[in-house]
């Protein structure tokens, strides 16, 4: 574990740049998240994550790529394009929550 700064907050971060707290998130935590993996929050974007923290609330885990597209409607070819390389994986972090089990 690490201790960074993002967003003027100092948090913990995992060996793959997860939160270690995801109650340490915030949105200017998400969009600096963001922007070190080159992407520029949308409206669309934050649809996703903002249904990635209410999932997460309610179950306790990470929505996989599946869950999400099933439960947003949103289709799998355009979470690719707005998290690509790995959109699971990508939104669960900008999100502020743990790695999805299931994704690699």
């Amino acid at each position: 574990m690490t201790t960074t700064v993002l967003a003027g907050t100092p948090v913990e971060l995992n060996d793959e740049g997860f939160l270690v707290d995801p109650a340490a998130w915030n949105r200017e935590i998400a969009q600096e998240l963001a922007r070190q993996n080159g992407i520029e929050l949308t409206d669309r974007h934050w649809e996703v994550i903002e249904f990635c923290r209410k999932d997460f609330e309610e179950t306790g885990r990470s929505p996989t790529v599946r869950r999400i597209t099933k439960q947003t409607g949103i289709p799998t070819r355009e979470m690719y394009q707005l998290f690509p390389k790995g959109p699971g994986i990508l939104a669960a972090k900008i999100a502020g929550l743990p790695k999805p089990k299931g994704c690699v």
